[in-house]
């Protein structure tokens, strides 16, 4: 049975090499750890950067951190390096050495100062201390749990400035182009809501970039495990860029079709005044030709609509093309409606007309039909269609009583037409 120590049984020489060699080992590993997170860009970075915010006061805990593991790495590795001393001395260690090799690496042997212990890892119910006594294990065990949480705050800052300033700066960059071409087509503040929203994303990126450089660790999203970036401000300025540029699209597709559309517009409307036009003359022609009291009158051009053509054309030269746009839509409409109310009013005036006209075409119909039929000579279709002629070529014209005679010579050419019996050539009694 082996002699018990203070840190119970003493361990024997087998014990002893066994020992040496894990905690060599674990000793290389720790140094390689700690190597590396002195090395690693994000440490560095928070070294030298202008924190604010929760970044601020993360760092300053796991800076003291990092003070404290190397504290605690120096008296790790001088109590490992007194333990290979004191076995080196000699191949079969007496038992006084075997009993203060036991203290070493299973006892309480190490002493650390309470100094250069965080906060976070002291005694919540008592003072700070200014010595602790700890084994080579605990102190193992403690330098992992804040070489854990340090990595976790290192890597979660570099991971948010590896991933967001530079896809801020991009971002920035094509509201840049964005804005440019907004520019040109008079999408500015103060003239348009996307010129005012451009603005107010301009300075959010810019913000969000000085934000996510500074405070990088309000932007980790730490579930689920491992976490990630927290992109969610970055996405919804990236929507609100593409909203913003299919607006100025828009406006650049109104821009560059404006000058067609408004042409188009000029020429309905003037072929629009040139029908009110007609019609107005017209009217004047069937009041001196037509002998009728309900030719209906005629309207004059539509002076609202040649005021918002030249509103519009005044917002195409002055490039206030996110105005013209619903202008133009308007007017389109009101411009069609425009132009059939002007043929609608032409028709009705010159109906009259179309009726003499019908009324002469058909005269002369069957005034043809009497010629084949040889029956031209005949006094009463000569008496009528005499009479129905004045009536229609003279000035004004009694378009009721033309009707009349016309279907009077009609009635006259078909009653000749139609052959007669035996008792109708008779005669009466």
């Amino acid at each position: 049975m082996a002699v018990a120590g203070p840190s119970g049984p003493v361990m024997s020489r087998e014990d002893v090499d066994r020992a040496l060699a894990r905690l060599d080992a674990e000793h290389e590993a720790v140094e390689t750890s700690l190597l590396a997170l002195q090395d690693h860009s994000g440490r560095r970075l928070l070294e030298g950067a202008e924190l604010t915010g929760l970044t601020k006061e993360r760092w300053a805990e796991t800076d003291a951190a990092i003070s404290a593991l190397w504290t605690h790495f120096e008296a790790y590795t001088a109590a490992l390096e007194d333990a290979r001393t004191l076995r080196a001395r000699r191949r079969w260690p007496t038992q006084t050495e075997l009993t203060r090799l036991t203290e070493l690496l299973r006892g309480d042997g190490v002493t650390v100062t309470g100094a250069a212990v965080p906060d976070a890892a002291r005694s919540l119910t008592g003072p700070a201390r200014l010595t602790e006594q700890l084994s080579l294990d605990e102190l193992l065990r403690r330098m992992n749990g804040w070489y854990d949480r340090t990595m976790e705050t290192v890597a979660a800052a570099d991971s948010v400035w590896s991933a967001l300033p530079a896809r801020i700066d991009l971002l920035a960059a094509e509201t840049q182009r964005v804005r440019s071409l907004a520019h040109s087509v008079g999408v500015r503040p103060g003239t348009h809501p996307s010129g005012d929203e451009l603005e107010h994303l301009a300075g959010e990126l810019t913000a969000l970039r000085a934000q996510s450089v500074s405070d990088p660790l309000a932007f980790w999203q730490a579930q689920p495990p491992p976490g990630r970036p927290d992109t969610a401000r970055y996405d919804q300025a990236g929507r609100r860029l593409e909203d913003i540029r299919r607006e100025v699209e828009a406006v650049l597709h109104v821009r560059d079709d404006a000058e067609h559309r408004l042409k188009r517009l000029r020429d309905v409307m003037s072929r629009a005044d040139r029908t009110l036009t007609e019609a107005r003359a017209a009217r004047v022609e069937v009041l001196s030709k037509i002998l009728a009291s309900d030719v209906p009158a005629v309207s004059g051009p539509a002076s609202a609509l040649h005021e918002q053509l030249a509103g519009a054309e005044e917002f195409a030269r002055t490039a206030q093309w996110h105005r013209l746009s619903p202008l133009l839509d308007s007017l389109e409409g009101h411009a069609d409606d425009e132009l059939l109310r002007a043929r609608d009013s032409l028709t009705a005036v010159t109906a009259p007309l179309a009726v003499r006209a019908e009324l002469r075409g058909r005269l002369d119909a069957y005034r043809a039909k009497v010629a084949r039929l040889r029956m031209a000579e005949d006094p009463v279709l000569m008496e009528r269609y005499d009479q129905a002629r004045r009536l229609l070529w003279s000035a004004p014209c009694d378009l009721a009583a033309a009707e009349r005679a016309v279907q009077r010579y009609q009635q006259a050419v078909a009653d000749l037409g139609t052959p007669r019996t035996p008792s109708d050539r008779r005669g009466p009694g």
